[in-house]
């Protein structure tokens, strides 16, 4: 994996080859099936999600017309590892931010109520309201995040975890027929070896 850093002053260096390189540089380097990985210089922070995403973006900009995820496949070829780490990233990112918003909202109502804007009774309706609108949202993004992960699987031409799990069980069916097979077989051949005697 070639790991890049990224500086304060948004430059990026190549740690193997030893150089600055530009985004479209970097770019390149994954379209060609390079696996990246892109930490921040001053905390260490894996940053490679948000650098791939600005890839994106400059891409999607360029390229109005194209589908993104003609070139998130390109991005994401080397596997279906890949595309799932990505995923969760982004859903957990989601997550974060969804989690950050009740928290503020939480405090938003309990200042509101503090202050004697709302009533209690009130304050409560709407927290229950903001939960469930949060409940949906998270739901959205993660079968929307679930989806592109299928789709990106499907075009990569990768079998999905629940092929992978139908496919084991028609394999152990398969096993328990043939186990029965050899057994019934077995049993023909010591019946006639008897009639032989």
């Amino acid at each position: 994996m070639r790991k890049i850093k990224k500086y304060a002053n948004r430059k990026l260096y190549d740690t193997i080859e030893k150089k600055y390189i530009s985004l479209d540089e970097l770019a390149e380097l994954v379209r060609q099936g390079e696996e990246v990985s892109v930490e921040d210089n001053e905390t260490g922070e894996d940053i490679t999600v948000s650098t791939i995403s600005q890839i994106l973006a400059r891409e999607k900009t360029a390229n109005k017309d194209e589908m993104t995820s003609g070139i998130l496949i390109d991005l994401i070829r080397k596997g279906s590892g890949t595309v799932i780490g990505y995923a969760k990233k982004y859903n957990q990112l989601c997550y974060n931010a969804l989690t950050m918003a009740e928290d503020e909202a939480d405090k938003l109502v309990a200042l509101l109520i503090k202050n004697k804007e709302i009533s209690e009774s009130e304050g409560g309706r709407l927290k229950k309201e903001l939960k469930v609108y949060a409940e949906s949202f998270r739901k959205w993004v993660g079968d929307k995040v679930d989806q592109r992960v299928a789709e990106v699987l499907d075009k990569m031409n990768l079998a999905s975890k629940e092929q992978v799990i139908s496919l084991a069980d028609r394999i152990e069916a398969l096993n328990r027929k043939l186990e029965n097979l050899e057994k019934l077989q077995a049993e023909t051949k010591g019946e006639m070896s008897e009639k032989q005697e």
